[in-house]
């Protein structure tokens, strides 16, 4: 049995325990600043100016299903954009995007109501001539800055990203900073929640 940890990781914060810093840069805040867990790594990275859901396991398989490409694991993701993409933008992200580094595989992507969750810290900076929206987008895959590079494509720069969803486990019910400890069967791609913890 492998033992997994969910955490809303926040904004500006690191995926990793340590910061390999020069001797003349700015501390960044990592995961130790939140949790102690010496025997769980990272299974797929988020980015340092990112949010949401971020999981740690003690089991090399389960690290290896969830970060590697060819497992195709869905990756949820809140994202709010700078324009309102119209149905022509949406399905052009659900077909898949010509990016530098080759097309992207089809996605799922969908307008959404403002969430109304937490404030980022520092806020969003918003541009009183220019609306902003939301949308869900789920991929399949992990390129460095992915999400971001497929709504510049279509005209809609990202703003604010969150992952809110890996495979069936979620973010639901953490804000930033808490985590949620699990047991779980390995290996399975459709693994439910069972019974957890919560800590902050």
């Amino acid at each position: 049995m492998a033992k997994i940890i969910l955490l809303n990781k926040p904004f500006r914060v690191l995926s990793q325990f340590s910061d390999k810093k020069g001797p003349l840069e700015q501390s960044r805040a990592t995961l130790a600043d939140y949790l102690v867990a010496p025997d769980f790594r990272v299974a797929g990275r988020l980015d340092y100016d990112s949010e949401g859901l971020l999981l740690l396991t003690d089991d090399g398989l389960l690290q290896q299903q969830i970060a590697n490409p060819r497992y195709k694991w869905w990756k949820t993701y809140l994202v709010q954009v700078e324009g309102e993409p119209d149905d022509e933008a949406l399905q052009t992200l659900a077909d898949g995007i010509e990016l530098k580094d080759g097309p992207t595989l089809p996605a799922r992507a969908r307008r959404v109501p403002d969430p109304k969750i937490w404030p980022r810290v520092p806020p969003v900076r918003e541009r009183k001539s220019i609306a902003d929206s939301w949308l869900e987008l789920s991929i399949r895959e992990g390129r460095n800055r992915q999400v971001r590079r497929m709504t510049a494509a279509v005209g809609c720069p990202t703003l604010r990203l969150m992952r809110i969803r890996i495979g069936d486990w979620s973010l639901e019910g953490l804000l930033p900073g808490e985590y949620r400890e699990l047991a779980v069967h390995m290996p399975s791609r459709s693994t439910k929640f069972p019974s957890s913890k919560k800590r902050h």
